[in-house]
Formats: C-alpha cells, sequence, structure tokens
C-alpha cells in the first residue's frame, strides 16, 4: 500500500498483492481500489453489502410516501399507438 494514500485506499498492484489483507480490511471500512489514480472499486464486508443492498418497502408504498403524492399531477398518454412493422 503506498505511504501516500490513505489506509482505505488501494491501487490495483497493491491490492492483487495485497489482498487478504485489503479483505481482513474490509471487514472494519470500505477499501477502495483505484486505476490511474481514480476511485474504481470499493471492497466492503458482506455484512455491509446485505444491509445496504436489502430491499425497504416496495415502489408502490415509496411512491405512496413520496411528497408528490398529493399534488395533483395529471399524466396524459399521446393517443398514437406508434407505427406497424412487418416482423
Amino acid at each position: 500500500m503506498s505511504k501516500q494514500s490513505p489506509a482505505h485506499e488501494w491501487t490495483v498492484a497493491s491490492a492483487k498483492a495485497h489482498l487478504s489483507e485489503v479483505i481482513s480490511r474490509a471487514q472494519d471500512s470500505p477499501q477502495t481500489i483505484t486505476r490511474n489514480g481514480k476511485a474504481r472499486e470499493v471492497i466492503v464486508s458482506v455484512e455491509e453489502w446485505q444491509h445496504k443492498s436489502q430491499r425497504k418497502g416496495s415502489l408502490a408504498s415509496f411512491l405512496a410516501q413520496s411528497p408528490l403524492a398529493g399534488a395533483g399531477l395529471e399524466l396524459e398518454r399521446d393517443g398514437d399507438a406508434g407505427r406497424d412493422i412487418e416482423l
């Protein structure tokens, strides 16, 4: 790991050379992998991934709780059925 980089940031080469350490540190905090000086990937623990990717309700409940739910927004669809194509 570069001495200039924070403890959670790795170059691709450094991450490959220290993969076990990257995995171990990911249990405590996300580990960023950089390529050409730009952050490209983040390694996180399974627990954090499951927590962040867990669905919290349905799309319908999300839309019902939206600040625009009672705004009276009316949407109209164009009556055009599209174009005919031969298959």
